[in-house]
């Protein structure tokens, strides 16, 4: 069973990563992932009993302030937040009193109070973890930092670190928290209620208890709840949220309404096609939900650094306090300072926090575009790829045959009849092919089929009043000719002919161009003939094209490409026949997943609309996410290291350190927030 809970007053991603190790350590947990981006623990178990209780256990030992809840309960952090001003300002006063107001005796009892106040939240975390878990993290450092720098008669300084400290992790804190709210205002798209219809009344009620088949009225300035067909009205839908499309989308009687979409204007009744569950809201908010439970290698190799990290530090700092006095002309007092000095620097919070943020914020943003991208590591991976093949039909072209051609070869039957033969398999069939056949002859009624067959990538077949008809390629209407064209085959005779125009996307030659100045080799694949697949190919600038491919030929093809491949593959398919490629390639890119099952099970990136340019924004959202954690990993440790340097040499002191460690961690979050602004 998976369980779901969120984590309150988790402000720290070293603590998220010691949580979720200690957890998957439990016999009786089969896995344990913790998303400090979002703030929820996923648990999967086969335990029974009180789950919540039995988690919370284990979490109080490694993080005691840390309580979980129900994932519909709402974190206010006001109340911490006071509680973490009042302490600080408390202890400022109490301190501020102790140095410059009072003398002698009271002067001492003040700033010990004052350490005791500022200290004792961090010592005290400090001294529970190393005792119950035998785990050493920052608050070990800044405690012994303090408590040295006072019995180093550096009394002031060990104020002003633990003041500084505190500072920095309450602006940490408001400022994570903030991040993590726009973020998911970003991606806040579940409706809140539907108005369900019963007896010509509007009852409000949760979006999981209306049923397939039931009438919902969506009003003016409402979110769609649920997938359905219009009924009654017309309105303008905002589908920006799923598509990233800002342009209204304007609908009447017998459209397909998704559900988060807005309606700005009008007023809709609509059938419910699926329940909350199978909705396309739904299957969106749980593909971002869990997008950042997949790692990149390398927020998982700062996981595994930071277990070692605090115990390595410390060993080195006690190496300085120890070995100076003896290489260098300096005093074991001025030593341990320094040694002290090191250790305040040493604290990883800005390197721990930016990487998983800096993540979350590109996945957050590629939402905000209708860009869905299922995990950090594909996040991650996408701006290395050089290599893209494209399937054709539904990709690079509309997938729309407006246009067509009817070249009847038996004259013994007229156009209305085998219009009728047809409409009446092809409405059967969920081919792009099959259903502009229908859209094109909408006016024609299907007659009753029976003993329908779907051979892939070759036609149909079925009978009607005894007739055995059969609708596909040459090849398997068994023509002489390989020409492209779709034949009508009545009793194993060919009587007629259609050829269909299939329309080019208008942003496919801008796209093909761009990605070769990226250099990014592109391949086509396709069932179609020789003669239309080069002349797709050479109008778009397509380096290879493979043409007259079955599904499973495209998938042998792609496997020979990954075999030898000089980099990463992506494949970009519609999503309906191209399930397996996009599931076997490096990155598989689903186009115009809107309402797709197939789109959004099989691959690894889904444009939500048909515009193959935003797989050119994915790119470049992969690029500034990834600059931005090399801005803030190379900035960090190279402040880390210079003021390391500088206190190693005597010439830094705990205020400088100080800055290297919280006032990083913010410069860090800032930056990483401008990923949200990418255009």
């Amino acid at each position: 069973m998976k369980y779901k809970y969120k984590l309150n007053n988790l402000d720290c991603p070293n603590c998220a990563n010691k949580i979720e190790c200690k957890l998957n350590q439990e016999k009786d947990i089969i896995s344990a992932k913790v998303n400090f981006s979002k703030l929820e623990l996923t648990i999967e178990t086969n335990k029974e009993g009180n789950i919540k209780e039995f988690i919370s256990l284990i979490i109080k030992d490694i993080e005691p302030n840390v309580k979980i809840s129900d994932l519909k309960d709402k974190i206010d952090n006001s109340y911490t937040i006071k509680i973490k001003i009042l302490r600080l300002v408390l202890g400022i006063i109490v301190s501020i009193l102790g140095i410059f107001v009072f003398k002698n005796t009271i002067s001492n009892i003040l700033i010990i109070l004052g350490y005791i106040i500022l200290l004792s939240k961090t010592a005290y975390t400090a001294i529970r973890l190393l005792l119950k878990s035998r785990t050493l993290d920052e608050n070990l450092l800044v405690t012994i930092s303090c408590i040295g720098a006072y019995f180093t008669n550096n009394i002031t300084e060990g104020l002003m670190v633990i003041t500084l400290y505190e500072i920095g992790k309450l602006l940490e804190f408001i400022a994570v928290n903030n991040s993590r709210k726009s973020i998911t205002e970003l991606m806040d798209i579940k409706p809140e209620y539907a108005n369900l219809k019963v007896d010509n009344e509007l009852n409000k009620v949760s979006p999981e208890m209306v049923c397939v088949g039931d009438i919902i009225v969506i009003l003016e300035g409402e979110r769609v709840p649920l997938d359905g067909i219009v009924l009654k009205g017309s309105a303008k839908l905002n589908m920006q949220a799923l598509t990233g499309e800002s342009r209204l989308k304007e609908v009447n009687i017998d459209d397909i309404v998704l559900s988060g979409s807005i309606n700005t204007k009008g007023l809709l009744e609509i059938k419910v096609t699926n329940t909350y569950e199978s909705s396309t809201v739904s299957k969106i908010l749980s593909l971002t939900e869990t997008a950042t439970d997949r790692k990149a290698k390398i927020e998982t190799m700062v996981t595994k650094v930071a277990k070692y990290y605090t115990p390595i530090v410390l060993i080195l700092a006690i190496i300085v306090a120890l070995s100076f006095p003896l290489l260098f002309n300096i005093s074991f007092t001025d030593s341990i300072y320094r040694a002290l000095v090191f250790l305040v620097i040493s604290c990883p919070c800005a390197i721990a926090i930016s990487v998983p943020l800096s993540y979350f914020s590109g996945i957050g943003a590629s939402s905000k575009k209708g860009i869905l991208i299922k995990g950090s590591d594909y996040l991650d991976s996408i701006s290395r790829i050089k290599e893209i093949i494209f399937d054709k039909t539904g990709t690079l072209t509309t997938g729309k045959f407006l246009d067509y051609k009817l070249d009847i070869i038996d004259d013994n039957y007229t156009k209305e009849e085998i219009l009728t033969f047809l409409v009446s398999g092809e409405s059967l069939s969920n081919h792009p092919i099959a259903k502009s056949i229908v859209s094109i002859f909408n006016n024609v009624k299907a007659k009753k089929v029976i003993n329908f067959m779907e051979v892939s990538g070759r036609g149909i077949s079925y009978e009607i009043n005894n007739n055995k008809i059969k609708i596909g390629s040459s090849l398997f209407c068994k023509n002489k000719e390989n020409d492209g064209l779709i034949y009508i085959n009545i009793n194993n005779k060919n009587i007629a002919k259609l050829e269909l125009s299939d329309q080019i996307r208008k942003d496919a030659k801008s796209t093909i161009n761009k990605l070769k100045r990226l250099g990014i080799k592109t391949k086509m694949y396709t069932g179609d003939d020789k003669e239309i697949a080069t002349n797709v190919a050479n109008k778009l600038g397509i380096d290879e094209v493979y043409y007259e491919l079955l599904p499973q030929d495209k998938y042998k093809l792609l496997e020979d490409t990954l075999v030898n491949k000089h980099g990463l593959v992506a494949f970009v398919g519609d999503g309906i026949n191209d399930a397996p490629s996009l599931a076997l390639a490096d990155i598989g890119i689903s186009m115009g997943g809107v309402g797709s099952d197939s789109a959004i099970e099989s691959s690894d990136i889904v444009i939500m609309k048909d515009e193959l340019n935003k797989i050119i924004e994915a790119i470049n959202i992969s690029k500034k996410t990834n600059k931005i954690i090399k801005q803030n990993l190379i900035f960090a440790i190279g402040i880390k290291l210079l003021v390391l340097l500088l206190s190693a040499l005597g010439i830094s002191s705990m205020w400088q350190a100080v800055f290297a460690d919280t006032g990083l961690t913010l410069l860090t979050i800032m930056n990483t927030t401008r990923i949200l602004k990418t255009k």
